[in-house]
């Protein structure tokens, strides 16, 4: 368990003087749950927020109504705007140049699916400092599997990013 990524963004996070901060959608804390299995975790992850309806995108995330009217919740746009609103919510006492924030909304299956937005499909939104991106996946497991690796995948993002080594953004 030493060696998984929740593990290894530690040091370069504590290094980079840098804190994160969660919103989640289809994982429903999976990724922040994972983050604070590690002893030490309060000295960079801020804290998360599960963002599973509109009204909560909007409320708390301050996502546009009109992006999710135009694109719903499960797209590009979406989670930019999540990734970008999380970092706001948490920005106070840590300055927002410190925090990076890293948004999740899918459709985890079994059901949920439709024409384009098939059952597996899965936005990443990482919002920092430096700049923010956006990245789908499609997985074929079921939710429980779905949310594992979605969760996984958010935390391969953040360690890329702290390597520098972000993989391109997809948004086709």
């Amino acid at each position: 368990m030493e060696n998984s990524i929740e593990f290894e963004i530690k040091e370069p996070l504590i290094k980079q003087n840098l804190f994160v901060v969660s919103a989640e959608s289809c994982t429903g804390g999976l990724l922040s749950h994972l983050i604070t299995n590690v002893p030490g975790s309060s000295a960079y992850y801020v804290g998360g927020v599960s963002t599973y309806a509109y009204e909560a995108k909007r409320g708390l995330l301050k996502v546009k109504p009109e992006t999710l009217e135009k694109y719903g919740a499960v797209s590009g746009e979406t989670v930019v705007e999540m990734a970008k609103g999380v970092r706001s919510l948490f920005a106070g006492e840590i300055p927002i140049e410190k925090i990076v924030g890293i948004s999740i909304s899918g459709i985890a299956g079994p059901g949920g699916g439709m024409p384009g937005k098939p059952v597996g499909l899965v936005w990443f939104g990482l919002s920092t400092p430096a700049g923010t991106w956006a990245w789908k996946k499609f997985w074929d497991g079921d939710r429980i599997k779905n949310k594992e690796l979605s969760a996984e995948f958010g935390l391969y993002l953040i360690k890329q990013f702290l390597n520098n080594d972000l993989p391109k953004e997809d948004y086709s």
